[in-house]
């Protein structure tokens, strides 16, 4: 329950399917322990889903006993692309499919809703801030990180200074579609492969549920004849391979053992212009058992190539909390954008 007297803001994180919300107090405590979900709505259209925001915040109140007038900012993330304040790419997007939302602002449409501050960023900024702050606490202003997290894509996040590195047109930590070298990584006979955005042998391409669908299971299921996963559809397949991987299936090891390698060489590229503090993964290895989350991270770090003072600096961990990090991210930011000071409670 939250004490009236703290001024807060409220963190709302806009998926495929559903909106998260949290509220954070001005003393750097988050009022919400698990995920408060309300459907997003996107599907029909910009007006209904800026509502149904509207009410994943009026609902994440209710259920911490918190005023409204207590809220003094919004923070919102949304998948991409983007821009920098909030503008839905021109060409649309996955998760914004219909043409009502191409060159939508968002976050403008959210602010005079609300009639609050709206602070943006996209969900792989908002996951990465969130990491960043939770990782280093006091010292999350001093320090700098990336965030790569493996989903449907593969989101991510530069943070500089405990600030999110956004770039002029809203595109920086578009770390899915860095190109990597690919001699070694790839199997003989194996494919080079092929990214949704046109790209060839970007990370995306391998570290992805999109990339284990469309590139390295079809030439798995060629080594492996006979596994059950060539009996399902290719989308049920691919959702299939870290269930298998947890329990230890050759097959399943070698995809994730190539998609490990795939970080790896992109956090070796981003250690030659960033030299980060820490190295962040999340996604769906997150939710992993903890042995085999603990042995995928290790084959990143097995992978990245550092020169030997940046390995005596260099800190590799998950992303903590990654359903509620896009939401948490975002109250950051939002808090930040008051006095540019936070510092997570951990009482």
């Amino acid at each position: 329950m939250a004490n009236s007297d703290i001024p807060v803001v409220v963190g709302l994180d806009n998926g495929g399917n559903s909106n998260n919300a949290t509220v954070l107090d001005a003393t750097g405590r988050f009022l919400v322990d698990e995920l408060v979900e309300t459907p997003c709505q996107v599907l029909d259209g910009p007006e209904v889903a800026i509502e149904a925001l509207a009410s994943a915040m009026e609902q994440v109140l209710a259920r911490t006993g918190t005023p409204r007038e207590r809220v003094l900012a919004v923070g919102l993330d949304t998948p991409g692309p983007s821009s920098a304040t909030g503008v839905i790419s021109s060409k649309g997007s996955t998760n914004f499919s219909q043409p009502g939302w191409r060159g939508y602002d968002i976050r403008t449409a959210l602010e005079r809703r609300l009639d609050l501050p709206v602070i943006y960023n996209n969900d792989g900024n908002a996951a990465a801030l969130y990491a960043h702050h939770a990782y280093f606490g006091d010292e999350a202003m001093n320090r700098s990180s990336v965030s790569a997290i493996v989903g449907t894509g593969l989101g991510g996040g530069v943070i500089e200074r405990g600030q999110a590195v956004t770039g002029a047109a809203g595109m920086a930590g578009e770390l899915g579609h860095v190109h990597i070298p690919m001699y070694g990584l790839l199997a003989e006979g194996q494919p080079v492969p092929l990214c949704n955005c046109g790209f060839v042998a970007d990370v995306e391409s391998v570290a992805s549920l999109t990339g284990i669908r469309r590139n390295l299971l079809p030439y798995w299921l060629t080594r492996f004849v006979g596994h059950p996963l060539g009996e399902l559809d290719p989308v049920r397949a691919a959702k299939q391979v870290r269930t298998y991987g947890v329990d230890g299936d050759p097959m399943a090891i070698k995809i994730f053992e190539q998609q490990a390698m795939a970080l790896g060489r992109l956090f070796t590229i981003v250690a030659n212009f960033a030299d980060p503090d820490a190295y962040f993964v999340g996604g769906g290895v997150v939710e992993a058992a903890p042995e085999f989350r603990t042995w995928f991270l290790d084959t990143v770090r097995e992978h990245t190539s550092l020169r030997t003072e940046q390995m005596a600096q260099a800190r590799f961990a998950l992303v903590p909390d990654l359903d509620m990090a896009g939401a948490r991210g975002a109250a950051i930011a939002a808090l930040k954008s008051l006095d540019g000071r936070v510092t997570l409670s951990t009482g």
